[in-house]
């Protein structure tokens, strides 16, 4: 894994040109590790992300029998599935920071029953799980709190699922959706499993990428618009035989961004018009700022057309990617406006908090709400020291300062405790100099 010291500082960079290979999905390398597991049948995984999160998923298998080989140093392995039938039923799992590993494992755990705990870093246990555990339970599952109760760590424990009808709230996580969505084929081997959501929906991409992974793997689910989700009676997983990983289409935000910032062309491989994930249509948050976007099938490019506009948008549907956004607004026209990101608040910081604190460094004017950003740019981008509160996308978006863009010129950033990309991309910060011209006359 890549070594980075305590901070690391980017200096100025007059432009942003060049190629980035993206490094695998995070959202489709977990859900494709946890699915492989439950199937039936060997499944040869290429392009699956090396990060801190997919290590989690991987050991946390291991632990529970799973038996899986990677292929030298690639990044191609072969997971042996399970036919949903874990071979281990007692074991102490330590979760990380990965979200999209400790909540879809909690309801197949709890499902499949056994004796397990489950438990990770101090910010993991300041994340919430109650309304997940909340929906097992009243199913008849044996989840309970071994600290504050709604958070992690957990204990699960043998229960008697009666899963016909389940219910969870949407406007927290869609992780937790996720997660009951993956668990449901383990409940429908003779009955048929209805899911209803409460409220509204958060980041509906995520859920397309959950039903997209299942189809893969032979579960088909019915949905009634965004409320209701039906899993046929008798279906079960089996393996495809072969998955290729895409490329990480949240870390590609930071490439097409620094295009539009700061000149371009700047292309990314491994996400493309044909994508799974939501977030390939931060483009059009992009476009909108003034961006000049082409796709293909497995790229995306993005150039400057100038000073960047101001945005006032709805960002419910590509929250992570939307990070890069509130930096891209310190080189607009006038202030930006982020909605409908509440979400922010409960990921591996109070991302809302964290980014306003931050951008105030730069010389921003921010005003933050409960879901919410205003961001009035400032007159010159100040030289700052950017904390990063162990959270890998505040690390990878505020590089972005560092550029010279039509509105005003970046300044010499300096980046606390950069190794925590490691969760997604660790050689970010390599890929990223490799874009940043600091040499043009």
């Amino acid at each position: 894994m890549k070594q980075y010291p305590e901070h690391l500082d980017l200096a100025p960079a007059m432009r942003a040109e060049g190629v980035v290979r993206l490094p695998g999905s995070k959202s489709i390398s977990n859900r494709t590790l946890l699915l492989s597991a439950l199937a039936t049948g060997s499944t040869r995984i290429f392009d699956l992300l090396a990060s801190d999160d997919t290590h989690v998923m991987l050991t946390a298998l291991q632990k529970l029998g799973v038996q899986w080989e990677q292929a030298g140093d690639t990044q191609e392995y072969v997971l042996h599935g399970c036919s949903g039938v874990l071979p281990v039923h007692q074991a102490d799992l330590f979760m990380g920071n990965a979200g999209t590993a400790i909540r879809p494992l909690t309801a197949a755990l709890a499902v499949i029953g056994g004796d397990y705990t489950l438990h990770g870093v101090s910010r993991m246990h300041e994340r919430p799980i109650g309304d997940l555990v909340d929906a097992l339970n009243a199913t008849g599952a044996r989840i309970s709190y071994t600290g504050e109760p709604g958070f992690p760590p957990l204990h699960i424990q043998r229960g008697q699922m009666q899963a016909q009808r389940m219910q969870v709230r949407g406007n927290v996580s869609s992780q937790f959706l996720t997660a009951l969505l993956m668990a449901s084929p383990l409940m429908a081997k003779d009955q048929t499993v209805t899911i209803d959501v409460i409220g509204e929906l958060i980041s509906k991409p995520y859920i397309e990428i959950t039903l997209n992974l299942m189809r893969r793997f032979g579960v088909t689910v019915e949905r009634e618009e965004w409320q209701r989700f039906i899993i046929p009676a008798g279906q079960r997983y089996v393996s495809p035989g072969a998955i290729h990983v895409e490329g990480d289409a949240s870390s590609a935000s930071y490439f097409l961004a620094a295009g539009t910032i700061a000149g371009g062309p700047v292309r990314v491989e491994g996400v493309g018009r044909g994508s799974i994930q939501g977030d390939v249509r931060f483009v059009e948050a992009l476009e909108q700022m003034g961006a000049s976007i082409s796709l293909g099938e497995n790229w995306i490019e993005a150039s400057s057309n100038g000073v960047l506009k101001a945005i006032d948008a709805d960002f419910n549907h590509i929250p992570d990617a939307a990070m890069t956004i509130a930096v891209a607004a310190l080189y607009a026209d006038g202030p930006s406006r982020l909605r409908n990101i509440g979400s922010w608040r409960v990921k591996e910081t109070d991302r809302i908090s964290a980014m306003a604190t931050e951008l105030r460094k730069l010389g921003a004017k921010v005003e933050e709400g409960a879901d919410y950003l205003y961001i009035e740019p400032p007159v010159e981008i100040r030289a700052a020291a950017i904390d990063t509160y162990d959270d890998h996308r505040m690390a990878m978006c505020f590089s972005l300062a560092s550029l010279d863009g039509a509105a005003r010129k970046g300044s010499t950033i300096r980046i606390n405790d950069p190794k925590c990309v490691a969760k997604t991309f660790p050689t970010y910060f390599d890929a990223f100099n490799n874009i940043a011209r600091k040499d043009l006359i």
